[in-house]
Parts: structure tokens; sequence; C-alpha cells
């Protein structure tokens, strides 16, 4: 990969899995990162693992991205670390399994406000740093997207809204010059 210096990274979902091997990667090849994540100890954690290897500065942040004020907080935390946003990734969201018609409307509403919504607050947050960046977005969007499965129908729902967000925001970044993409790991 061609070194990053000088460029800034925001993840949300960044304190594990996924998102943690990515904050990792872009760190190592220079970008200074921001990670989020609701667990302040996981964050902390992923700040120590990334730090190890990092060329560039690392940021982090524990906010609840399920709700407009822990968006506010987690883009204001990384503007004051680092300033703009050249990448911005998705990678926050777990959902629940279940059993339908037995799964709560409440597993439905925290997996769409988490992967979601949340994806949709960061990037309007975010659009104004990214247009004048030409910047970059990866959407994190799981293959149930495209598989539904009638054990998961919250990911499933949650990750097909967030592609169709994506092809959404995808066309839009073509007119402000933000290049838009997701990536369906497994």
């Amino acid at each position: 990969m061609a070194s990053l210096s000088g460029k800034t990274a925001f993840i949300s979902g960044g304190s594990r899995g996924i998102g943690l091997a990515i904050a990792n990667r872009l760190a190592r090849d220079g970008a200074d990162v921001t990670i989020s994540g609701s667990n302040l100890a996981h964050v902390e954690a992923a700040m120590a693992t990334i730090s190890e290897t990092a060329a560039g500065k690392v940021a982090g942040h524990a906010s609840d991205l399920r709700t407009v004020a822990g968006c506010q907080s987690a883009f204001d935390a990384h503007g004051n670390a680092h300033g703009g946003c050249d990448i911005l990734v998705h990678s926050a969201g777990a959902t629940k399994g279940g059993v339908f018609p037995d799964q709560p409307d409440a597993d439905f509403q925290d997996g769409f406000a988490l992967k979601f919504h949340a994806a949709v607050r960061l990037s309007r947050l975010f659009w104004p740093s990214l247009t004048a960046a030409n910047g970059n977005v990866v959407m994190i969007v799981g293959g149930a997207a495209r598989t539904p499965d009638p054990g998961f129908m919250v990911g499933g729902a949650v990750n097909a809204a967030l592609a169709n967000f994506s092809k959404a925001l995808a066309g839009q970044g073509l007119m402000d010059n933000v290049n838009v993409n997701w990536v369906s790991p497994g």
C-alpha cells in the first residue's frame, strides 16, 4: 500500500474486529487515525495495539454511535485530534440474531441505530471535509445484505439498507469528488 503520510482517517467500530484491523493497517501506512468504539477499555487497548506499529498518530474516542450526540462527539474528537478527514470507514454495528416473530422491535431499532443511522450521520458530518480532501468512504456491509437468513433478519435488513445507502452516496460522491465503496467480508 502507498504511504498515507499526511492523511487522516476515522474508523467507527475501530476498537475490535475488522475495524481494528483496518485502523491498524491505515496507521501502519502513515495515516493519522481516530478509532471509535462504545467501550472505553476496548478503545484504549486498541489504541495501544495500533500504536505499536503506527507511523501516524493514533487517537480514540468512546461514545454511543446509536445517538446523534454520540456521533457528534466522535466527529468532534476526530477534529480536535487531527483536523480534517481523508478516509472514513464505517465498521461499527453488530446486530442480534433471533427467531421471527419473537424478535422484539428493540433488536431492529438497535441494529439500525448503530450500523445504519450512525453511518448516515457520520457521513453527513464528515462530508464537507471529505469533499475538500477528495476523500474516501468505506462501508463494511455484511453478506446478509444479499443472502437473507431467517435467523438473522435484523442483520440482513440493516446491511441491505447500508448497501443501498452506500450506492446512493457513491452517486453523490461522483458529484463531490468523494470515492464511496462498500466491502462485504466473508
